[in-house]
C-alpha cells in the first residue's frame, strides 16, 4: 500500500516550531505518513522523530529566489498534499499541480498583512503596500484548495471570498508531554510576576512594567521578583528596554534567554502570575496570544490585554483577568486583590489546570486535524 506524502512548506517559521513540528507533523508521523518539513527561517537538514528536515537561513533573499528554493523542494519531494504557512509558500506549491493531483492546505496562523510588513513605508505608500499584500492573500487562497485556521479571528477574507472549499478551525492547543505543572500558592509578603516574548512596545513590555511600578508604590513591603524570558529583536526595541530597566529600576529582576519549546514551561515554573499587556490595535485584537494555553496548562493565573480573540476563544475569567493594558492602576490593585485574597488566586490556579485539560489540550483537537489532512488526500 502506497503511503502518502505530506510536506510542510513555510518562509516566517523555523524547522522546529511548535505547531508545525511538535503538534501537526508529530501528529501525522504517528499515523504512518511519509513527513517532510522545508523551512526558510532556519539552517537544518536532518531526520528527527521519523520527520526529514530540509531547512535553510534565507529569509533575507530576493522572493524570487525564496519562491525558486521553495518550488525546488516541492519537485524533488513530490509530495501528495503540502501545508503551507504563508502565501510565498501556497504560490510555490502551485508549480507541482501542472503535472500531479495534490491537495494545497493554507494553515493561516498570522494576520496578513501584518503592521510590520507595512511600517516601513510611509504614507501614501503604507496603503498601497497593504492592498498589494492583501490581493497576494487573495491570490494564495484561491489556490488554496482546502484552510486550516489557527482561530475564527483569522478566517477574515479567505473564508468570506471562498465560502465553498472545506476549512477547520486548529486552535494552538498543547501537548501535555511538554507542559510541566507548577501550582503555587500566594505568598503574603512576596510574588513573582512574569512576562515572556518580545521585549517591545507593541507586546507591551512597557505595559507590564508601568503595573509591576504601580504595585510596588502601593505595597512597598511587598517584595516584587520580576522574571522576564525573552528579548528584543530590533534596535529601537532594546533601546525602548533598556529605558524601561533604567526608569524602574528594579531590585529583583531576572532576565532570561528564550527558552526551547521543550522547556519553556520549566522556564517560568516560579512565575505566580504571567502577563501579556500587548497593544490594542486592529491586528492584535484578530491574533491571539497563544502563550495563554501554556500558561493555564502550567496552573498560572493570568492578567492579558482584552482583545477580541481572547475573549472569542477563552474564558479567562475562570483563571485570570482581561484588562486595558494601559490601565496600571486596575491592574495593580488586581494584583493586590490576589495577595489580600489568597484564596481567589489559589482557585483560579487550579481553574487554570482544570481548564486546560477539558478544552485546551492538543489530544482533544488532535484527531479533528488528522481527519482533515485524511480527508483532504481522498
Amino acid at each position: 500500500m502506497k503511503v502518502s506524502k505530506l510536506l510542510f512548506l513555510t518562509t516566517a517559521h523555523r524547522h522546529d516550531d511548535d505547531r508545525i513540528f511538535y503538534h501537526q507533523a508529530r501528529a501525522l508521523k504517528e499515523q504512518g505518513y511519509d513527513v517532510k518539513i522545508c523551512s526558510l527561517s532556519s539552517e537544518f537538514q536532518g531526520t528527527v522523530a521519523g520527520i526529514e528536515i530540509e531547512s535553510y537561513a534565507v529569509l533575507e533573499r530576493s522572493v524570487s529566489e525564496k519562491k525558486r528554493i521553495l518550488e525546488k523542494m516541492c519537485i524533488a519531494y513530490q509530495p501528495d498534499a503540502v501545508i503551507c504557512s504563508e502565501p510565498l509558500a501556497v504560490i510555490a506549491a502551485k508549480s507541482i499541480r501542472k503535472n500531479k493531483n495534490i491537495s494545497i492546505i493554507y494553515d493561516v496562523t498570522e494576520w496578513y498583512p501584518s503592521m510590520r510588513m507595512v511600517e516601513r513605508f510611509s504614507f501614501p505608500f503604507n496603503l498601497i503596500h497593504a492592498i498589494k499584500f492583501f490581493l497576494i492573500q487573495l491570490y494564495a487562497g484561491w489556490i488554496s484548495t482546502h484552510y486550516i485556521f489557527g482561530e475564527n479571528t483569522k478566517k477574515f477574507p479567505l473564508a468570506y471570498f471562498f465560502p465553498f472549499k472545506k476549512s477547520i478551525v486548529l486552535p494552538y492547543y498543547p501537548d501535555d508531554i511538554y507542559i510541566r505543572q507548577h501550582i503555587k500558592s500566594l505568598d503574603s509578603d512576596k510574588i513573582t510576576l512574569c512576562y515572556t516574548g518580545q521585549f517591545s512596545e507593541e507586546k507591551g513590555i512597557g505595559n507590564f512594567f508601568a503595573a509591576a511600578g504601580s504595585l510596588r508604590k502601593k505595597a512597598p513591603e511587598l517584595k516584587i521578583s520580576i522574571l522576564l524570558i525573552g528579548g528584543s529583536r530590533k534596535e529601537k526595541d532594546e533601546k525602548y528596554f533598556s529605558g524601561l530597566v533604567k526608569k524602574y529600576h528594579f531590585e529583583n529582576l531576572r532576565i532570561e534567554k528564550p527558552a526551547s519549546f521543550e522547556t519553556f514551561t520549566e522556564a517560568y515554573a516560579d512565575a505566580d502570575i504571567c502577563f501579556d499587556l500587548r497593544t490594542m490595535n486592529y491586528e492584535n485584537h484578530h491574533c491571539l496570544p497563544i502563550k495563554i494555553f501554556y500558561y493555564a496548562a502550567s496552573g498560572k493565573p493570568v492578567i492579558y490585554t482584552d482583545l477580541k480573540a481572547t475573549r472569542q476563544h477563552v474564558d479567562v475569567s475562570k483563571f485570570g483577568f482581561l484588562v486595558d493594558p494601559e490601565n496600571s492602576e486596575g491592574i495593580s490593585d488586581i494584583i493586590l486583590n490576589y495577595i489580600k485574597n489568597p484564596e481567589i488566586y489559589s482557585d483560579h490556579a487550579q481553574n487554570a489546570r482544570k481548564e486546560y485539560e477539558t478544552k485546551y489540550a492538543w489530544n482533544g483537537i488532535k484527531n479533528n486535524f488528522v481527519n482533515f489532512i485524511k480527508k483532504s488526500l481522498a
